[in-house]
């Protein structure tokens, strides 16, 4: 999943199209009569919300109850909504229901034996006595863990619920829905079987020691919502500690995507990544890797920034992330806001909070400017704003064209990972990803409007963990031969994408 931000208030929501994941049906009984249905239909659509179904469930000779299924923009959506059909002569609202939270009951998973147990035959293969064969085989080969148990194809989802989407620190429990739904992707677009680990501790060198005493179920680690700085450290340790692959997605899913979409972006406005100068709002777990990412394609000019301005080596700090962005960007030494640094930019990349630029400020930019406002729900600028002047605007959303969706990363890559047997993610493999995304948009489809694949392209998953085994394969190769095709690191702890060791 992509950088988020906290909603904004009702009235910036106004102003955001209804959505699928705020769908509703009303229940309302009204008097019968000829023009009730009609009334009631009306009175929800010009409430502004799109209506996807009208079922009239119970009719007799006085009343009428109707069911109004409808999309709308967000919570104070729903209540003005209820309380515009309540305030009509006759009408009441009996129940609102949310698709979203009855899609959550029980939650979103569950777990199915893969081979039948039919009869005391299978019963002695899969459980005792049987299993202690394969249970002793494992003890003494422990590589074969991985062709007899699940491992070979499962990967744990850990968070500690510390940075959920644009919620922030509202700790496992609460997390748990979104890491569900990850798990739910990774099966869904990749036939991986992932977990959700929700941890119920903050501390680093916990969730370092449960994650590592949990690794041998698993093939590979995806680290998901955990808050910057110590999302790195705990990447770093586990990368240098554990002989299978760990994964911070909302660091380099992200980045993976970001550089897809922009190497398409730059077909359709026809310029060259190592001419094109980039800025980049927010330098937290996203920000860094989309900047590590993009030097490595060839991006030369970079300013990044925070919330108070440009990064440059008088005010790194002793951060060692901003130190690296620092030393790495910013050629030029710039010194100002972030407002002041877009004005003649090529690309704008954000990955920090909601409504911080207008479109005015977008105006400002080079010609055939490239924005991308990826704060979520509500992007750094209204999109339509940045369309008035940006040749391609892609967004996080996915009510928007060109939704940067880390989807298209995160299960292939894994797939890849596993296929392969990989004990370790390089900076290639990140790379090879995104050119596989890249590449998936044909020359003829390619427009300002479409510089990314659907998330349900069938096409993606497979070649993004085509190109990452490949990557696998040949590190692998080397490896056997004495030498390393791994791309060193120089960027900061826990940043890194480079290769890590491999105990086993």
């Amino acid at each position: 999943m992509t950088s988020d931000s906290q909603s904004g208030t009702a009235s910036a929501a106004s102003h955001v199209s209804t959505s699928p994941s705020y769908s509703i049906t009303l229940r309302v009984e009204a008097p019968s009569g000829h023009r009730t249905a009609s009334d009631i239909v009306a009175a929800v659509s010009a409430a502004g919300a799109a209506i996807t179904g009208v079922d009239v469930s119970e009719s007799g000779a006085d009343r009428l109850v109707v069911d109004i299924t409808a999309d709308t923009v967000d919570s104070a959506h729903v209540e003005r909504i209820r309380d515009s059909l309540g305030a009509l002569d006759g009408i009441t609202v009996r129940h609102v229901s949310d698709a979203t939270f009855l899609m959550h009951l029980g939650g979103k998973l569950e777990v199915n034996p893969k081979v039948p147990l039919r009869h005391r035959a299978d019963l002695a293969r899969a459980y005792t006595p049987g299993v202690a064969r394969v249970c002793l085989a494992i003890a003494e080969r422990p590589e074969d863990a991985r062709r007899l148990t699940i491992k070979r194809n499962t990967v744990a989802v850990v968070t500690d619920g510390t940075a959920v989407l644009g919620l922030g620190d509202i700790g496992p429990a609460a997390a748990l829905p979104v890491m569900e739904g990850k798990a739910a992707l990774f099966k869904q677009f990749a036939g991986v079987d992932a977990w959700p680990v929700c941890l119920d501790t903050k501390d680093t060198e916990e969730i370092i020691r449960i994650v590592k005493a949990i690794a041998p179920v698993y093939g590979g680690i995806n680290l998901e919502d955990i808050s910057a700085p110590r999302c790195f450290e705990i990447e770093r340790r586990l990368r240098d500690e554990l002989d299978i692959p760990v994964f911070h997605d909302d660091q380099h899913g992200t980045a993976i995507v970001v550089l897809a979409a922009l190497t398409n972006a730059l077909r359709v406005v026809d310029k060259a990544i190592g001419d094109v100068r980039i800025v980049v709002s927010g330098v937290g777990a996203a920000g860094s890797a989309i900047i590590r990412l993009l030097q490595g394609q060839g991006a030369r000019n970079i300013v990044a920034f925070d919330r108070k301005g440009a990064v440059h080596a008088d005010n790194a700090g002793e951060d060692e992330t901003r130190r690296w962005i620092a030393s790495t960007t910013n050629p030029d030494g710039f010194a100002g806001s972030l407002r002041e640094g877009l004005a003649g930019a090529d690309v704008f990349v954000g990955v920090s909070g909601p409504n911080i630029l207008t479109g005015d400020d977008v105006a400002t930019m080079a010609d055939d400017a490239i924005v991308f406002a990826l704060a979520n729900p509500t992007p750094e600028v209204d999109p339509i704003a940045a369309a008035q002047h940006a040749t391609v605007v892609a967004t996080g959303r996915s009510d928007y064209p060109n939704q940067i969706n880390n989807v298209l990363a995160f299960p292939g890559l894994f797939r890849g990972l596993l296929d392969a047997g990989a004990s370790e993610i390089t900076d290639e493999m990140l790379r090879v990803a995104a050119v596989a995304i890249a590449d998936a948009v044909e020359p003829r489809e390619l427009s300002a409007s479409y510089i990314v694949p659907s998330v349900f392209d069938a096409a993606v998953s497979p070649n993004v963990a085509r190109a990452v085994a490949e990557v696998a394969e040949r590190n692998r190769a080397h490896r056997e031969r004495g030498t390393s095709s791994g791309t060193p690191s120089d960027s900061p702890s826990g940043s890194s994408s480079g290769p890590a060791r491999s105990h086993g």
